[in-house]
């Protein structure tokens, strides 16, 4: 079983920056793309950010565009996600899990990193 182990959460002040980790034990993530979505206290589900999509773009929900950037160390197997201009309902639990666009297998987790961010 792959494991994903998600990190880089912390406390930040609005308009700070913060950048996630996600690290595999096996499969590259140009073969088993990788990414990001969150969980905020009494919201749904929502995907963040994918390394890849049908296209072979990364795909980011609207609302970050701009604002985070994924990437991948192929060395490391690992995929970041580089977070700037966090604003307090970027607020979140952040999982890693395998993905397409924004269609995320959910049950792929490992455990989440906290994200604050104050206003």
């Amino acid at each position: 079983e792959v494991q994903l182990q998600a990190s880089g959460g912390g406390l930040v002040q609005a308009g700070g920056s913060l950048r996630l980790s996600c690290a595999a034990s096996e499969f590259s993530f140009e073969d088993y793309p990788r990414g990001w979505f969150r969980q905020a206290p009494g919201k749904e589900r929502e995907g963040v950010s994918c390394s890849s999509s049908a296209d072979g773009s990364a795909y980011y929900v609207d609302s970050v565009k701009g604002r985070f950037t994924i990437s991948g160390d192929n060395a490391k197997n690992t995929v970041y996600l580089q977070m700037n201009s966090l604003k307090p309902e970027d607020t979140a639990v952040y999982y890693c899990a395998h993905c397409s666009g924004k269609i995320f297998l959910y049950n792929s987790r490992g455990q989440g990193t906290l994200v604050t961010v104050s206003s």
